[in-house]
């Protein structure tokens, strides 16, 4: 046979059983890109969250500073920036408590009248008007009426004429009780004094006149309904004048 006769060779395919298989590439930058996003919006929500916290904590500070300069005046409020004890606003109402007890305590203050003179020596006072004061306690006829039962500091000052050569002052702080079916003398000052020389006048008296001035004062146990009176020995000697005559009382403690 001639080499034309020859038909073509068979292909012949040669297959490698060791290598390895051919894997299809991944889009690996869509997926890094997709997680990036993913975190980046968890980021800004977290730091969403946080403003939303500050603002409200801000917020609730600003309604205690103001609620705070609201009541800062008042006694109840003082301690409210720092913690207190258990018994620590039980003494911040007793304290309010005994002030407004002190401040509605019982007092009075009289002063001279025109008129002073009065029955069994009595002295007469003005309780109404210019310096006067009364709280809590009543006048009648020269005598002061307790209306609540307390320690009271009572005071008293008279001044009267005593220019005549032999003079005796007595004056007197006097109660009356329901106990007690007569008067109680509470304080007394007794004075004699007797001049034979020329007398003297002082700048507020006038020719022939020797102002002297007595004064008593004390603090004494009273109850309701007691009457405070002042007297003084031959009371027509007593110079008239506001500020030359005196009483008062006022409690100190119940």
């Amino acid at each position: 046979m001639s080499d034309s006769a020859v038909g073509p060779f068979p292909q012949v395919f040669v297959v490698d059983s060791q290598a390895s298989c051919v894997s299809v590439p991944t889009p690996k930058k869509a997926r890094c890109s997709g997680m990036g996003q993913k975190i980046l919006f968890m980021l800004m929500g977290i730091a969403m969250l946080g403003l939303a916290l500050q603002a409200c904590l801000i917020f609730h500070l600003y309604n205690k500073v103001e609620a705070f300069s609201h009541c800062a005046s008042h006694p109840l409020c003082q301690n409210v920036s720092r913690p207190s004890a258990p018994g620590q606003q039980g003494d911040a109402l007793s304290r309010v408590g005994a002030k407004e007890q002190i401040q509605n305590r019982p007092f009075a203050q009289l002063i001279g009248s025109s008129n002073p003179v009065g029955e069994d020596n009595v002295v007469q006072w003005e309780h109404k008007g210019g310096e006067t004061f009364t709280n809590h306690m009543g006048y009648s006829k020269g005598q002061l009426l307790v209306q609540m039962e307390g320690h009271y500091y009572l005071y008293s000052k008279v001044t009267l004429n005593a220019a005549e050569e032999c003079s005796l002052v007595q004056h007197k702080v006097m109660k009356v009780t329901k106990a007690y079916g007569q008067a109680i003398e509470l304080m007394k000052s007794k004075s004699s004094r007797c001049t034979w020389n020329a007398k003297v006048s002082t700048p507020k008296s006038s020719p022939g006149e020797d102002l002297r001035n007595s004064f008593l004062a004390g603090i004494f146990h009273l109850q309701t309904g007691d009457k405070i009176y002042v007297t003084l020995e031959d009371i027509q000697k007593i110079h008239r004048g506001t500020t030359d005559n005196i009483m008062g009382a006022f409690m100190i403690a119940p």
